[in-house]
């Protein structure tokens, strides 16, 4: 019985739309597609708006994608056209300049869904590369060769890559934001997620860079938490970086979330590699980890739950990494369970030569200097601006020097460096200071303005040096007062242009030539020798106050009470040349002495003091006194001698000498 008229129409529709995808699959298949290559050339170079060119021969299979994610979907299933095509060349986008086109690959593979075409957009689901040679470039304005947009003239053509895979070549990656410029030389592995092995060389801020790393053969431009992995070594100019974690937005080159080793000669080495200003700091190392968003106008990185060592000094803590306009921006917490005063010295140029050499540096603390000479880098402080958090439980010289709890704000703001506070306990009493560094060059352009507040109180002798004899017996202790302000380029013309004053006094303690040998003061030792010879004596009171004026130190007020002798002390020291000029009368309190109470000087230097007696001048017993009465600005002394509950008055005799009434000062408060 024949089918009726209707139904047979409907069957030949229907053999005819089926027949065609297979008309269309065998004569793609058998298609000369070398005659396709100007249409192609012309319409991929439309879509990506730069120069597209496939020099060698051109073909076409149906291959099913099969991806061998977990999440596959209907389209996996499906065979698409692939196209093969040889000798094919990028370049790079309209008015960058560039040492090379963007890619030259001898083949290249991808498919592509045909249903896009209709909508002129080219979708290309998996773009293999075999022997790249890859360039990707950034310029200072942040125009890249890798983001396929026009913005001037859109084509009607769009291009969509989901995934690139990598296989053997090189691949050079230029950034002039970053100044990076290295060439990688690319081969595949097969170790477990990374398909993708290189070696690395090249300059990173004009520094050598060489390395080794792995990356995932796969990386999606399509999906944005996709995790793409990364391991690597670097070293880049003597610094090592070692990172291991993923990239989760490829097409942006961006969203790190990595572990993170550091090591180096200093930190301040950072500085080229990561534009971050950091101090002068022994060997060091650290282990994080790194998380990171690298925008196109602003960056925001973390350094988190990071620990590691500066010398013999433990750190830890979190920072904040912020780049914006003006400057970018450093924050977080640093801590230090113990922190050795030996890796404070680079911070401020005062360790030793040989530590300098360690580090690479060719600057060296001149043989006949005490003060160090080495020059702040102020040219680096207007780069960025800091609000850092720094505590410290514990510092140490030695087991037996007892700093602890320090704490103080690190404030970077324009070229200034403010430390407010900072703060530390110390063998029972508390050290204050603020300090105000301005390297902003805006006063002097070679040179920075400083100011230094800082006050000790009840600083006991017992805890200053528990290891010396006789020294647990005392009830003595320290009050002191700094107030400078200078300017200079490094601490020695810091200290050799200062004004302001010091002051402070000793209560109550013993004094031999072993302690002052032990505090550094071999002046005071061979003075003290020479005076009362060489043994523990009971030092009553001592009260010093210095004016200083462009870095000259003149004493107002300098006197030394031991249960032996009185010592009154007149004369400068000058911190700008480091020369003595000091003249101290010794009023002896026993007549073994007495032949002593000539006037003894202090010449020279700071490294090379010399000591000289006059043995044809005598002093009279009551000049000193007389002298103290007549100079002494006693008022501004009398709020650091401490007369609390249960202390003996050492300093109070000697005060009323000189005219003053000792006043108790409210605790823990600085005079002024």
């Amino acid at each position: 019985m024949p089918l009726p008229r209707r139904t047979r129409i409907a069957l030949a529709v229907s053999s005819a739309v089926l027949a065609m995808p297979v008309i269309a699959v065998v004569a793609l298949s058998n298609y000369d597609w070398n005659r396709a290559r100007p249409w192609l050339n012309q319409r991929i170079s439309s879509a990506i708006d730069r120069p597209f060119e496939i020099r060698g021969d051109v073909s076409l299979t149906w291959q099913r994608q099969g991806s061998g994610d977990h999440d596959r979907t209907w389209r996996d299933y499906l065979p698409l056209p692939h196209l093969l095509a040889r000798d094919v060349h990028v370049g790079n986008p309209r008015g960058m300049q560039a040492p090379s086109e963007m890619v030259s690959v001898s083949q290249f593979a991808f498919a592509i869904e045909p249903l896009p075409l209709l909508r002129q957009r080219i979708e290309i689901p998996v773009l293999r590369f075999d022997n790249p040679a890859l360039l990707l470039q950034r310029d200072a304005d942040g125009k890249n060769n890798w983001t396929f947009k026009s913005d001037d003239q859109p084509s009607a053509w769009k291009l969509d890559v989901q995934q690139v895979v990598f296989a053997k070549g090189t691949v050079r990656y230029i950034d002039a934001m970053t100044h990076v410029d290295a060439a990688a030389q690319v081969d595949t592995v097969n170790d477990g997620p990374y398909g993708v092995a290189w070696q690395l060389r090249g300059k990173w801020n004009q520094q050598d860079v060489s390395g080794s790393g792995k990356a995932g053969a796969v990386l999606s431009l399509q999906s944005q938490t996709a995790p793409y992995p990364l391991a690597a070594s670097l070293n880049v100019g003597g610094t090592n970086i070692s990172v291991e974690g993923t990239l989760t937005k490829p097409a942006a080159l961006a969203a790190l979330d990595m572990r993170l080793k550091l090591s180096g000669p200093s930190m301040a080495r950072l500085y080229g590699l990561t534009g971050v200003l950091l101090p002068e700091t022994p060997p060091f190392t650290t282990e994080g980890h790194l998380s990171g968003n690298l925008g196109a106008n602003a960056s925001h990185w973390i350094y988190d739950q990071f620990t590691g060592k500066v010398g013999q000094s433990d750190i830890g803590g979190k920072l904040e990494f912020r780049t914006g306009a003006p400057r970018p921006l450093l924050s977080g917490t640093v801590q230090s369970k113990l922190l050795q005063v030996s890796d404070l010295g680079p911070l401020i140029g005062a360790d030793s030569n040989a530590s300098k050499e360690a580090r690479g540096e060719d600057e060296r603390q001149p043989g006949n200097k005490v003060l160090p000479v080495e020059t702040f880098r102020t040219e680096r402080w207007t780069a960025i601006d800091a609000d850092v958090n720094f505590k410290a439980a514990q510092i140490t010289r030695n087991k037996d020097l007892p700093i602890q709890n320090l704490e103080t704000q690190i404030h970077m703001k324009d070229g200034v460096l403010s430390l407010t506070p900072m703060n530390f306990d110390i063998a029972g009493g508390r050290f204050t200071s603020n300090v105000m560094l301005d390297g902003s060059g805006k006063i002097n352009p070679h040179a920075i303005r400083a100011e230094l507040k800082a006050g000790a109180r009840h600083l006991q002798l017992k805890k200053l040096f528990p290891t010396i004899d006789g020294m647990q017996a005392t009830v003595g202790e320290v009050n002191a007062d700094v107030s400078l302000s200078a300017t200079g380029n490094s601490v020695a013309s810091l200290l050799g242009s200062s004004n302001g004053e010091l002051k402070g006094v000793v209560n109550e303690g013993s004094v031999s030539k072993l302690l002052l040998e032990a505090m550094g003061l071999n002046i005071g030792s061979v003075v003290l020798t020479k005076v009362v010879g060489d043994k523990q004596v009971k030092l009553n009171c001592m009260v010093t106050d210095f004016a200083v004026t462009n870095g000259l130190m003149k004493s107002r007020l300098f006197v030394v009470d031991t249960s032996e002798a009185r010592i009154d002390i007149n004369g400068t020291v000058n911190l700008g040349n480091e020369k003595l000029d000091l003249t101290l009368k010794p009023d002896a309190k026993s007549m073994r002495v007495i032949s002593l109470r000539a006037p003894i000087y202090v010449r020279g230097t700071f490294k090379e003091p010399d000591l000289s007696i006059d043995k044809g001048a005598l002093a009279l017993r009551a000049g000193g006194a007389l002298a103290l009465a007549v100079v002494a600005p006693v008022a501004a002394i009398v709020p650091l001698v401490s007369t609390g509950p249960g202390e003996t008055a050492g300093c109070q005799t000697l005060m009323a000498q000189a005219g003053g009434k000792p006043v108790a000062p409210p605790p823990g408060k600085p005079s002024h």
